[in-house]
Formats: C-alpha cells, structure tokens, sequence
C-alpha cells in the first residue's frame, strides 16, 4: 500500500510522493512502483521524469531525496549516480532513462499483475 499527502514537508518513511506521481497516488492501485532517487535540484532527474511523462498513469513514482538525514544510505550509495531508478524495489538504471529497459520491465510487471487476478 502506498501513501501520499498533499504536502511536500510530509512524507512516510523514506519516501514522498511528487507532483508527477501525487495524483497517482490511491491505496486501492496494484501499478508498479517507480522509486527516484534524487536531490534538489537535479537537471538530469528533471529531464528523465520528462521522458517517462507518457508513461505517468502506468506506475506509482515515489521521490527518495537521498539529501535527507533519514536517507543517509542512499547518498551514499547514490551520491555520484542521480537519477537512479528502482522499479517495485529493484534496481532498474541509473544517470538517464533506458527507455527500452524500462517498457520491458514495466510490461513484464503488467503481464504478471494481470496473470495474478
């Protein structure tokens, strides 16, 4: 189940919820769950979220602001690689968009959520 508020001051855990993917957000949705892993600002998280814009009602986007003291792990790990990506918790790509990879695996996804019901 993924939460999301209104405010951007207001977060779960280590995540929030982004313009782009707050109008998304519904505890009743099964969509994969994109995660970015970003700081402000970040041109090239910016220019990547433009690419993945058409594909915005196919997945949940959750925003990791690896600058905050809770997400102290992820800078470590990510502080040289914005944007990273993860989809459904797992590493998908990393600097820019892989927009093949990333119809695959979202498609892959789609396909077991439907053989699932």
């Amino acid at each position: 189940m993924v939460l999301c508020f209104l405010s951007r001051t207001l977060q779960l855990g280590r995540y929030s919820c982004s313009p782009l993917g707050r109008h998304l957000c519904s505890t009743s949705t099964n969509k994969p769950v994109l995660t970015l892993f970003t700081k402000k600002p970040c041109p090239l998280c910016d220019e990547a979220m433009e690419v993945l814009e058409p594909y915005k009602k196919r997945f949940v986007l959750q925003e990791v602001d690896i600058t905050l003291p809770e997400n102290s792990a992820w800078y470590d790990k990510y502080k040289y690689d914005i944007p990273v990506f993860h989809l459904n918790g797992k590493f998908l790509m990393k600097h820019q968009v892989d927009i093949q990879k990333f119809e695959d695996q979202l498609m892959k996804l789609e396909l077991q959520d439907d053989g699932n019901q």
